[in-house]
Formats: structure tokens, sequence, C-alpha cells
């Protein structure tokens, strides 16, 4: 079995394995040492020595078992200096031991793994490690840690400049022990830790917060986006109001334990982006894309959604196992799809999760993922309620057409999301908005009963024979044909700020019949003397229409955006964002496009939008470096975005705000997160310029 998708399944068993001793996060159980020790001539044994905790074990490099245990895998980094020379061996006392009728091999307490080397030259080896520990209640998730070590052998010949592909830390004597210890870039040598927030709030205020953000986020579009999903799915499933409550409760449990469990757990051991980079990820939206396709269809009446019969067979034998499995998907893809817009919530308690804080994340995610649910759990009582008036007409397969149109636009959401990501251009501006106009004007005519589907029954008679429409219908489809209006403009690119955070940004409209243009001329130095060129190129289809239409110049590197600042002597607006980021786009359409909030960052700063979910374009590989706060290796330029915000402003959520000097001094002690106030940001945007200038 692939090791990746071992560590992707155990990570999955881990969840149920430990969830009755989760009360508490489990530190990791081991402490290693890295020893470079000669043979002879050039040949030389890596070995990594392995310290365990009582009661914990580490596997053998052959586990035995099922295939199911992660054996401890050694990857040494491909370089012109030095190269690996045989098998990996091991040394310490073996146990064989059977758990749960599985034979099993590993150490307890200590261990030896050796990796055989061949040094052409003296510097420094590196490369990475990945484990698994266990003990007799369940297993923590695989680890992978980064070892860097140096040699210096009197022996061996020192590299020359052109020879070198690693960086050469100082020498050490050739067998000195020495503690793993992760690459760190300029902004981790910063301690972050002195820059992120250090008053400590009670636990039940962080509860009761964590629980209002939690009711607050079912307002954002993408968990409202997921409401016609959970309607289908519950009026499929209940068919009474006994059955609604009890699914309502599952439902609601399901959410509860999916958001404490695997967010928690998730950001302890990958890092405080893991979610959000799933939540962002191009094969993800892919997937939900056609998830929301296939419901779609299947609502229009194209088939039926239903489970095989074998698995209806199982139902009846294990008393609804197969129903609470069901439910407890749907939650699960409520919790993936809304991360882009509960981020800003859940962002900050990711981060502390990062750095070791586990008790206060817990509750915090346990409090925010109880007010998620309890809209939900309310919501979905009725269904019941629907099944019952459903028996009296055939109303309810229209409430199932018009979902399956409304479906069939989210899925759009999705796959733009996925084309962003990837720049294939698929789905383009006025692509996008032309199928939307198409299928808000089709729903419009299927409610006023002028388009019929195969299975659509005989539309209703007055007291003269004569077929009408009611009067529920007939205002929806109003809405529809107006929101079609509404949309129109959209084509010649107007910049529909109601719905800008749907539609994709204005820079990938070939045709844009506004101020301004679709060229890009934001990026001139009329204003500025001095223009952006980081990026530019790459980044300027992702622009929102504020910026293409007003002319405010933007910069996409950091380092960029402060040599603009010294030259021009503006504060900096540090714009953590993101190309998928959907409450970006509504403070970008609703807060940045006021003219009054416009002229102020036109004129009194320089704009920085940094970003962080921009990975087509890797770091150069001396700026490729290991994140310690985010957990990860910083590979591209979002990478390196994410754990610039991390690091230094102590959030990991966009959008978020912060303003700095020329000389990255913070000039405001919190940055401002998701808040479409416009009085209030102008209020922020004041406040930061007359600090700036008294500091002159």
């Amino acid at each position: 079995m692939n090791i990746k998708l071992k560590s992707f399944l155990l990570l999955l068993f881990s969840f149920f394995a430990l969830s009755p001793v989760f009360a508490q996060i489990i530190e990791d159980p081991t402490t290693w040492t890295i020893t470079a020790k000669k043979k002879s001539g050039n040949q030389y044994d890596l070995i990594f020595h392995v310290d365990v905790k009582n009661n914990w074990h580490i596997y053998s490099l052959d586990p035995g078992g099922d295939g199911s245990f992660l054996p401890p895998d050694f990857r040494v980094d491909k370089s012109t200096r030095y190269k690996v020379s045989g098998k990996t061996t091991e040394k310490g006392k073996k146990i064989d031991e059977t758990i749960e009728d599985i034979g099993t091999v590993h150490y307890y307490k200590n261990a030896d793994y050796i990796v055989p080397v061949t040094i052409d030259t003296n510097g420094k080896i590196t490369g990475k490690y990945e484990y698994m520990t266990c003990n007799d209640q369940g297993c923590l998730p695989p680890k992978t840690k980064k070892f860097s070590i140096d040699v210096n052998d009197p022996e061996l010949p020192n590299p020359t400049s052109a020879s070198t592909d690693t960086a050469i830390a100082a020498p050490v004597e050739a067998e000195k022990k020495t503690e793993v210890a992760p690459a760190v870039s300029a902004t981790d040598k910063k301690d972050g830790d002195n820059n992120m927030p250090q008053e400590q709030k009670s636990l039940l205020w962080l509860f009761f917060a964590a629980l209002g953000g939690g009711l607050l986020a079912v307002l954002t579009p993408c968990v409202y986006s997921m409401i016609p999903i959970t309607v289908s799915f519950f009026t499929k499933r209940s068919k009474s109001r006994a059955e609604g409550i009890r699914n309502a409760i599952y439902y609601s449990l399901s959410i509860i334990i999916i958001f404490t469990l695997l967010g928690v757990l998730i950001s302890a051991t990958f890092g405080a982006n893991a979610l959000n980079n799933l939540s962002t990820n191009w094969i993800a939206n892919l997937f939900f894309f056609a998830i929301f396709v296939i419901f779609g269809i299947s609502f229009l009446g194209a088939f039926e959604i239903t489970l095989p019969s074998s698995w209806t067979s199982k139902t009846d034998s294990k008393a609804g196992l197969t129903s609470f499995g069901g439910i407890f998907f749907m939650a699960l893809t409520l919790v993936i799809v809304s991360f882009s817009c509960t981020g800003p919530i859940v962002g900050p308690l990711l981060v502390l999760t990062s750095k070791g804080g586990l008790i206060g994340p817990a509750i915090g995610m346990f409090g925010f993922s109880v007010g998620l649910a309890l809209p939900f759990a309310l919501f979905a009582i009725f269904p019941g309620m629907l099944n019952k008036m459903a028996t009296g007409g055939g109303w309810m397969n229209q409430v199932k057409v018009t979902l399956g149109f409304i479906e069939l636009m989210l899925a759009l959401k999705f796959l733009s999301n996925a084309d962003l990501a990837q720049g294939w251009r698929l789905l383009d501006r006025e692509i996008f908005i032309a199928i939307w106009i198409v299928l808000s004007v089709l729903l419009g005519i299927y409610l006023l009963g002028k388009l019929k589907l195969s299975h659509d029954d005989a539309p209703p008679k007055n007291l003269y024979g004569q077929e009408y429409v009611g009067l529920v219908k007939l205002f929806l489809a109003i809405t529809m044909f107006s929101f079609a209006l509404y949309l129109l403009p959209g084509m010649w690119g107007a910049p529909l700020n109601g719905m800008s955070q749907f539609v994709p940004p204005i820079g990938t409209q070939d045709f844009v019949l506004t101020e301004g243009g679709g060229n890009g001329g934001s990026h001139g130095n009329e204003n500025t003397g001095i223009a952006p060129v980081k990026y530019v190129e790459e980044m300027k289809i992702y622009e929102p229409p504020v910026v293409k239409n007003l002319g405010l110049v933007t910069y996409f590197e950091y380092e960029e955006a402060l040599a603009a600042a010294k030259q021009l002597k503006k504060p900096i607006m540090l714009d953590f964002t993101g190309i998928n980021c959907v409450n970006c786009r509504k403070m970008e359409s609703q807060v940045w496009s006021k003219p009054e909030v416009a002229k102020r960052l036109k004129e009194d700063f320089i704009v920085a939008s940094l970003y962080c979910d921009y990975d087509k374009k890797d770091l150069p590989k001396e700026q490729q470096y290991h994140s310690k706060i985010l957990g990860s290796d910083v590979v591209t330029v979002g990478d390196r975005n994410e754990d610039l915000q991390a690091a230094q402003f102590g959030a990991n959520s966009q959008p978020f705000y912060f303003f700095i000097d020329e000389n990255g001094n913070k000039l405001a002690d919190e940055g401002y997160g998701y808040d479409p106030n416009v009085q209030k940001f102008i209020d922020h945007l004041d406040k930061v310029k007359a600090k700036y200038n008294e500091s002159k």
C-alpha cells in the first residue's frame, strides 16, 4: 500500500480510535536525535535514534500485521554531494505482539534506524522522516519532520561554490549528535510567539464567543449554499416528525464531532492552514462541483439517487446504521465547503492549535460547531412536516426542480474556484454570468408553468377550469427574472457588487465597457512614481473591479511594497486575501468600492494584496524553507504569504488587513478582519493614517 495512502487511512482511523481520550490532545511521545557516524573513508551511517515515552511504541521497518501499520520512513534529499548507499536497517529490542488478533513488530522505549550514505564533500545533509506511534488505546496520526545535520570531516574535501546545492552551515564534529531543528525563515527567527496575542481569556468566555461566531457563520454565503441540499436530503429521509427530529440530532452531533475532532486534530498534526487549503484545493472543488451537478440533475428528474439494494438490506438488519452514515457524510460536506467563509472565525483557533495551545482551541472549536449546528438542528426538523404536506399534491416535485436549478448555479462556483486556481480560463467571468442568466430565466419560465419536465404533475386549475400560477411561484418567478436582468450588465463589465463574491474576478473578462477598461491599467505609475513588478502578470486576472475601474495600484509582494512605502512615504495596508475567498470579494465590492474608501486607499496608502492560496508559482529554491508556525514547507508564493500572516501577525484567515510603516512596524495593534461596515473601515484607515503621521 502506498505510504501516503496509508497515512490518510490511518489518519481517518485515528479520529475514531482516539475519540474516547480526546478530552485532551496528546503530545508527541517521541524524542529524536540524529547522528552522522563515520564507518570508513567516505562511508557514513545516519543514525536516527528515538526515545519513546512509557506505554507508547514505534513500529519496526517491517511491522507485520495486515498492512495498516505505518513503518518509519527516512528520505534523504537528492544531492550531488552525497547519496544513499544501501538499505535502511534498525537496532533495538523488538517486540512481537498481538494487538486485537493482529500480529505486529515494534519497539518500546528506544530504537535506532540506520541509513548508510556516501559523502563526497563536507556540508549539510537534509531530508525528512515519517513515523507513527501507538499505545494500547489507539494511534496518533503519522508525523513528518525535517532533519538537517552537518558533516565536517578533515579527510573529505570542502565544497566549492559551484558544487554546493544545499546551504552549508558552520562546521561541527563528525560524530556530534544533532537535535532535529527545522529550517526557519527570517520571520520565524523574530519569535512569532511574541507577536501572537498574549491575553488569556476564560474558557467560558471562549466557548460563548465561539458559540456566537458559529451562529453568525450560518449567515455566510458558503453555509447558506448548503441549505438546499440539507432540505432535499432530510425531505427524502424523514417520513415523520419523530424521524425528522432524530435525523436532526444526528446531523447536529455529526457537525460538532467533525469540527471539533477534524479541525483540532488536522491543525495540530499538519499545521494551521490545512483545512483552509482543502476548501480552496482545486481537486476538492471539482469534487464538490460534480456532487452538486449530480444532485441538481437528479432533482430535475433525470434519475433518482437511491442506495443499492444490498445497502438497503443491511439498513433493515442494522437499525439505521447506513442512515447515520449518510447524515454524517452530509455534515462532513458542510464542514469542508463552509471553510472558505467560516475561516475568519475558525482561523485564529487553528493558529493557536498549531502553536501548541490545545485546550483553548478544542473548547473554541466545540463552541463554534455547537453554534453552527443549532440552526441546522432546528431547520432539519421541518422536512418531516414537509413530507406530510407533500402527500397533498405535486408541489414537492416543483420544489425539487427549483432546488435543482439552484444547485446547478451553485455548482458553477466550485468549478470557477478550480478554474481560477489552475488558470485554465474555461469559465471566464462573462461565460459564468451568461450561464447564470440562462438558468435564472429558465427557472422563471418553469415557475410560470411554461416549461414542463417529464415528471411534472398537471398544473392546478381555478374554478373556471383555467390553469393558474400561485402567488408564491409568481413572486419567485419575478425574483428570478429580476436577478437575470441584474446580471445582464455584468456581460459588459459592470461590477455587480451584490454578487461579486460569487462571480469570477473581472480580470478574466475579455471585454469591459467601463472606465479603466480591462487591461490592467491600474498598474501604471501616474500617481505613485514606482510601479509594481513582481507577479503583476500572474495576478492581474484576480484583481477586483475597484482596482480595475478606479486605477488603484496594488502590489503583490511584501518586500516590494516596503520599498514603495519608503520611496513614497506612505503607510502600507497588507491585504491578506485569496483567489477563492468569498468574504474577500464582499469586502472589495461592498467596502473598497465606496468613493470615500477608494479615495483613501488610492491617495494615502500602499496596498499590497498578498494571495495566500496562489500555489501555481514556486519560490526560488534558495527561498524555500520550513515554517514552524504552519508546520509545513514553504514552497510557493501563497505558502510564503500564509507564513508571513501567521508568524508576524498571528492570523491565518482571509480577508485580514494589517497596517504597517515602511520598516514593517505595526500601526495598529490589531488587524481588521471581515467586517463590511463602511464607516468602521474608514475610521480604522483614518486612525492608522493619523498614527503614521505622528511617527514622522
